[in-house]
């Protein structure tokens, strides 16, 4: 029998969606599942964007450019020039999703055995990507009871070999909630600029932060133009998961030329999905100020009532909308697996992502489980009372 790659048997499962089955069963056999498990905001899309497509009246449904549609391009450019980040459309290329901009970079900027460091518990699918590419992802350790702040630049300076080529973050962070301060991103900035790497920011968080701080680019930095590449996305800020819009942003000429050759190879991102994204550039700022107060509403229900559990410890989210939970079990996965399988309360039980699958290094995050915030505060709380219960059941 003809045999698959080791890259494909190397390639890990999504810890996001592997239970899906699980929970599908689940519901089969009458129960009520709440997902919690996943980054799916439940808030609308703006209609704006909707009412971009519905009302189209496009008769040839042809390609865009490569990179983008210009018209595209030069509006996102309008929204980084509010936020102090100034670019224009020549600085961003477009990308089905921000799955596709870390796929370009990572084939542009690495060779097989290359290696990129990577602050972790992580967005499970940057190893996914890495997998792919050949790449190797040298994870550093950030702690819960840190509340998962920034390393210290030394425990970096350790992990640079010959081979590495960029440290990467995810700011606000996915699945920590954690926001780096402007203190620990010009910290990195100075290991980036001496070392001569590359800073990748996955950034499509931006809009979501909390408690009075607020989101710092890594394109705002100055003098670090040849070094620093941005990745964004329509997902989670307009509640798009399903358009698969994303862009990579730098003003390295170099950086462009290259990932477009790779943008060129998949032809063109989809052009429907270009004229929602386009218009929901058009949402008011009011939007995002009544998310983010929702978001905020969503995370202090579900802290204070992760806190009325014994034996538990939650990370404080300043960002995005998860939260990394250590629960008293030792093994996550099989909680989880077993929630859907062989648990409800009044007919109900809860999806959670084991926390495992967000770490590289084997054998961390066994005993956390990664929450998403998503769902409005009345089922958070039904779901956490779920889980309480769920856990005097499993503990004994």
């Amino acid at each position: 029998m003809p045999t698959i790659s080791e890259k494909g048997l190397n390639m890990p499962e999504s810890p996001i969606r592997k239970l899906v089955p699980y929970a599908e069963n689940a519901e089969a056999e009458g129960k009520f599942v709440y997902y919690l498990n996943i980054g799916q905001p439940d808030i609308k899309t703006p209609e704006v964007a909707l009412n971009a497509v519905k009302n189209n009246t496009i008769e040839v449904l042809s390609y865009s450019r490569s990179e983008g549609s210009d018209t595209y391009r030069k509006k996102i450019a309008n929204y980084y020039n509010y936020h102090n980040i100034k670019v224009d459309l020549n600085d961003i290329i477009v990308t089905t999703g921000a799955s596709e901009a870390i796929a370009f970079i990572f084939g542009s900027i690495m060779d097989p055995d290359d290696e990129v460091i990577i602050c972790e518990p992580f967005y499970a699918n940057y190893i996914a990507f890495a997998t792919a590419a050949s790449v190797k992802v040298k994870p550093i350790i950030s702690k819960i009871e840190d509340n998962f702040a920034l390393p210290s630049i030394a425990e970096f300076e350790k992990l640079i070999t010959n081979r590495t080529k960029a440290i990467m973050i995810c700011n606000p962070g996915n699945p920590t909630g954690y926001l780096y301060s402007k203190e620990e991103i010009k910290q990195l900035a100075a290991i980036v600029k001496k070392h001569d790497l590359f800073l990748i920011s996955d950034e499509v968080y931006r809009e979501f932060t909390y408690d009075g701080y607020s989101h710092h680019s890594i394109l705002e930095l100055e003098g670090m133009d040849e070094h620093t590449i941005m990745i964004d996305s329509v997902s989670k800020r307009y509640s798009m998961c399903g358009a698969r819009i994303g862009c990579l942003v730098t003003r390295n000429e170099v950086i462009r030329h290259t990932v477009l050759k790779f943008a060129q190879a998949r032809l063109s991102p989809p052009t429907y999905a270009q004229i929602a994204s386009e218009a929901a550039l058009s949402t008011p700022q009011s939007y995002f100020e009544d998310i983010k107060n929702e978001y905020i509403e969503r995370r202090d229900t579900l802290i204070a009532e992760l806190h009325k559990i014994d034996g538990i410890r939650v990370a404080i989210p300043k960002g995005a909308f998860y939260c990394i939970v250590e629960l008293p079990v030792i093994d996550a996965d099989h909680f989880a697996q077993w929630l859907l399988e062989s648990f409800s309360f009044e007919n109900e039980t809860v999806m959670v992502a084991p926390a495992s699958g967000f770490y590289s290094t084997k054998g961390l995050g066994k005993n956390q489980i990664r929450i998403a915030y998503v769902l409005h505060k009345q089922h958070l709380i039904k779901a956490v009372t779920i889980l309480k219960n769920a856990l005097k059941v499993y503990t004994n």
